[in-house]
């Protein structure tokens, strides 16, 4: 048996190839399959596991295989089944984004293909993982460790486990791994993972009204930091700013470089504007559309006027040699925006009150009655 039959209880390990969850972050677009291969003539492969763990093993037997296939590769000890998910001359590239495990300097190597024997016992252990995972929660809180488990994976033969942990300090875990082997006699692994790796195993709906990010295709975090909000203009605020990690968004870095190259050449906008009428100071800016907004220092924040970025600069130049602007714009029709050209809702189809209006009703109503009065009298005339 080459491939497994897509099961609920075998998506999370990335074998099923529909869409979204945890396939479509893991898999990665070969977009040199119908290439001959030159780049990669040790066959090095591409292997997928449980949450976004992959690794590269040596193809030293030469197998015939393509991704999708399940495989036993070389693990410590024993040996894990995976899921292939890339061969061919991408696979060099991929390693050098991502942490390869060495044994001596060498690759891993893959023994072969799985047997059934081998996928009847991996999907056993599968089938223990959330059983492991909620008996050591228990030991962990007994044992009054401030952690918190988040999954657990077994090794393809069952001879060990790897347990995903939470914790916001420093934890000695050396008691529970003690206990953990001596209660499911199996070797024990510790892994740390943070809010966003644990947001993104859990899954869930983000504000957008879209699957999380983390949970579909982002398998590589980048730090975010509140000036991304300050760039893009943004309200600090901490509870629209934060994800459902409790971290602040990823998407908050998506479109931050667009800004930065937007502002490049703007002005700044900690300095007023002298002009014969009074002072002006900035109020807001509208990054795409080159304007900033100012208003009088003794009317502020009201009555607030755009003006371009291109005049702004000209009226500090003219400031920084003591002289004062007669107006904020050379023209008046410098001082207004420009009507946006869009979607408008004519027949008000968008609206949640369009049927709300007595006098429709009242028609409509009395419309239906002599519609229903003709109906019962098709002899009266009107």
């Amino acid at each position: 048996m080459d491939k497994i039959v897509c099961e609920d209880n075998l998506i999370e390990r990335g074998c099923c190839r529909g869409n979204g969850g945890t396939c479509s972050k893991l898999e990665v677009y070969d977009w040199l399959s119908d290439v001959i291969n030159v780049a990669n003539p040790d066959e090095l492969v591409e292997v997928r596991f449980k949450n976004t763990r992959k690794d590269y093993f040596h193809n030293v037997n030469h197998l015939k295989i393509k991704p999708g296939d399940i495989v036993a590769v070389e693990a410590n000890p024993g040996h894990d089944i995976g899921v292939v998910s890339l061969t061919g001359d991408l696979v060099p590239d991929q390693m050098k984004k991502h942490k390869v495990t060495l044994v001596n300097g060498e690759l891993r190597k893959i023994y072969r293909k799985a047997k059934q024997i081998d996928i009847d016992k991996w999907k056993e252990s599968m089938q223990l993982e959330h059983q492991t995972m909620l008996k050591s929660r228990q030991i962990a809180s007994d044992l009054r460790l401030d952690m918190k488990i988040g999954d657990v994976e077994y090794q393809g033969d069952r001879t060990k486990a790897i347990f995903y942990y939470i914790a916001d300090e420093r934890v000695d875990f050396r008691q529970l791994i003690k206990v953990l082997a001596d209660t499911f006699h199996i070797r024990i692994e510790m892994k740390q993972i943070g809010a966003r790796q644990e947001a993104g195993r859990i899954g869930g709906i983000g504000p957008c009204g879209r699957e999380l990010c983390c949970a579909t295709w982002v398998h590589s975090f980048v730090s975010v930091t509140t000036n991304s909000a300050r760039y893009q203009e943004i309200s600090l605020n901490p509870q629209k700013l934060a994800g459902q990690c409790g971290k602040l968004k990823c998407c908050l870095n998506y479109e931050v470089d667009t800004y930065i190259d937007a502002q490049r050449d703007f002005p700044p906008t900690n300095v007023a504007l002298e002009t014969e009428k009074g002072r002006y100071v900035f109020q807001k800016s509208e990054i795409f559309k080159g304007m900033y907004w100012y208003s009088l220092d003794s009317e502020a924040p009201m009555n607030q006027i755009p003006i371009p970025v291109e005049r702004v600069k000209e009226i500090i130049r003219q400031n920084q040699k003591k002289r004062k602007v007669e107006k904020l714009a050379i023209k008046e029709h410098d001082l207004t925006l420009p009507e946006e050209k869009g979607y408008k809702d004519v027949i008000q189809q968008d609206s949640l009150t369009r049927f709300d209006d007595p006098k429709k009703s009242v028609r409509n109503k009395g419309r239906g009655k002599n519609r229903n009065f003709k109906r019962r009298n098709p002899q009266q005339k009107s």
